[in-house]
């Protein structure tokens, strides 16, 4: 008696189990192709009904495969739904590509055509650069005593005014040695990230703050350059600065007009909402800043050796115009791709 009642559960288990599976099996099997198309890579082979189910079935396989445990169906019938749930949420909400895939995309075109995409801001950037510059050389050339308000202390040392020729020369030879550059490198990393990522944050207040940043950032370079000018080192003071400079001071006019491409977008967002503006801008911006933060890297250890090591003015000029020439290729010459433009 025991065996025809077991019997006759099982046969109702597996009624139960199939009629299950029919209700719901086209969209499982739906699913499925959706899923292995995606996998192998034929985004193309995929129709505009089929992207716009993709989550609506992803839910329903979820919903299937949650009733399916409750009601203890078939070994098989689970196994199968948990293989294309898992498959499915990777397409859904995993990660879109690998990290080497991203590298591919960021330096294939992705970070140069995010920069051309803030083209305007890094204009308004640069002129700003520029007259603080200029201001910081008005400023101490009108009255010496500016010099210490502009310039940053630790470059405040023997590179004061009335300083002789010698002295300011000396600042400039690299004698330095190795001893301790990794640690100097390491430093100017830090110190130039903190200014880049200033500039750039600051753009959230209209990039008005940025500007005065750029400004004050770059009147103590002015005074600097009115002192090694009044020295008559103004070629070696160019050449001792290029060998980072080049990178250094680009890798923060962009940070600088990051922050402005935030602000002015934010000022004038046009047909859209301040938030939906700001966050357009926002990540095109942040792909900027991902490069900016590569490029100063780059100036540290250029700073940190290279600076250092070499002291002939040529070789300096060498590698500070090489490395300002690669750049701007990179930039604005080198135009594979649009994935870093963003609307």
């Amino acid at each position: 008696m025991a065996s025809v009642h077991d019997n006759a559960a099982i046969e109702a288990a597996a009624l139960r189990s199939d009629r299950f599976r029919l209700e719901r099996e086209a969209d499982w099997r739906r699913l499925d192709e959706i899923v292995t198309k995606m996998e192998k890579g034929r985004l193309r082979r995929l129709s505009d009904d089929d992207l716009q189910a993709l989550p609506v079935l992803y839910r329903t396989v979820a919903s299937s495969l949650s009733i399916a445990r409750e009601t203890s169906l078939d070994a098989a019938t689970l196994a199968y739904l948990e293989a294309l749930v898992q498959r499915a949420w990777f397409v859904v909400y995993g990660p879109r590509s690998s990290l080497g895939s991203w590298l591919r995309s960021f330096f294939g075109g992705g970070w140069s055509a995010a920069v051309r995409g803030i083209g305007p801001d890094i204009a308004v950037a640069l002129l700003v650069m520029i007259a603080g510059a200029v201001v910081g050389w008005l400023l101490v050339a009108s009255d010496p005593d500016w010099y210490r308000a502009v310039v940053p202390a630790q470059f405040a040392d023997t590179r004061v005014p009335g300083a002789s020729r010698a002295v300011l020369l000396d600042t400039l030879s690299g004698k330095s040695g190795t001893g301790g550059l990794s640690a100097f490198a390491a430093y100017l990393f830090s110190n130039n990230a903190q200014v880049a990522t200033l500039a750039f944050a600051l753009g959230f207040a209209f990039g008005v703050p940025t500007l005065l940043l750029l400004v004050h950032n770059m009147a103590g370079l002015g005074a600097m350059l009115w002192l090694y000018h009044g020295a008559g080192l103004t070629v070696e003071f160019a050449a001792w600065l290029s060998v980072h400079g080049t990178t250094e001071l680009f890798a923060i006019l962009l940070a600088g007009a990051a922050g402005l491409h935030v602000g002015r977008t934010m000022a004038f967002p046009g047909d859209r909402t301040v938030l939906q503006a700001a966050s357009q801008a926002g990540r095109r911006a942040a792909q900027v800043m991902v490069g900016v933060i590569l490029m100063l890297i780059v100036a540290a250890v250029l700073e940190g050796f290279a600076r250092q090591l070499i002291a002939d003015t040529g070789g300096r000029l060498t590698i500070g115009g090489f490395m300002l020439a690669l750049w701007i290729a990179y930039f604005f010459a080198f135009r594979r791709g649009d994935a870093g433009d963003l609307a």
